[in-house]
């Protein structure tokens, strides 16, 4: 049996038939910068750009600063991973539920600026076939500016 729970940190238990085994992970805070850029229409779009690990101690703080944003803000996302050095599969999937929060307020999820030892996660896993990925910032944000004028 497995239980993670977020208490000041995770703690995973993972019991045995005899005796049990104690696993702690400390939780970590995830810095993270956030800016507003309002397209030429006037659409809102919110820019995320965490820094350091993207990763199971991390993760569920980023997936709910997505869904806070997406709410509360603007449908429509920028990430940008410039500053992200490693992400597991915990980041990926915060990442895959912020695209479907987007979609399903119709709104759009870009990722930017790929950290290079992020990038073959993304290639490995072939998340970037799933993922709009753009090379900078100012690409992510022209393109959408075009795809929300048509």
């Amino acid at each position: 049996m497995l239980t993670i729970a977020a208490i000041g940190f995770y703690q995973a238990l993972c019991d045995r038939a005899k005796g049990g085994l104690m696993v702690y992970m400390e939780q970590k805070a995830i810095q993270m910068e956030q800016k507003t850029y309002t397209t030429q229409d006037g659409t809102a779009v919110v820019i995320l750009q965490p820094s350091g690990r993207l990763d199971i101690t991390t993760a569920w703080q980023f997936r709910l600063k997505l869904q806070d944003c997406i709410v509360k803000q603007s449908n429509h996302i920028v990430v940008n991973l410039g500053q992200v050095n490693f992400i597991d599969s915990s980041g990926l999937t915060s990442l895959v539920a912020g695209m479907r929060d987007a979609d399903k307020f119709r709104g759009s999820f870009r990722i930017c600026d790929v950290h290079p030892e992020a990038k073959l996660v993304f290639e490995v896993t072939m998340m970037d076939s799933v993922f709009e990925i753009f090379e900078t910032e100012e690409e992510a944000l022209e393109g959408l500016s075009r795809n929300l004028e048509n």
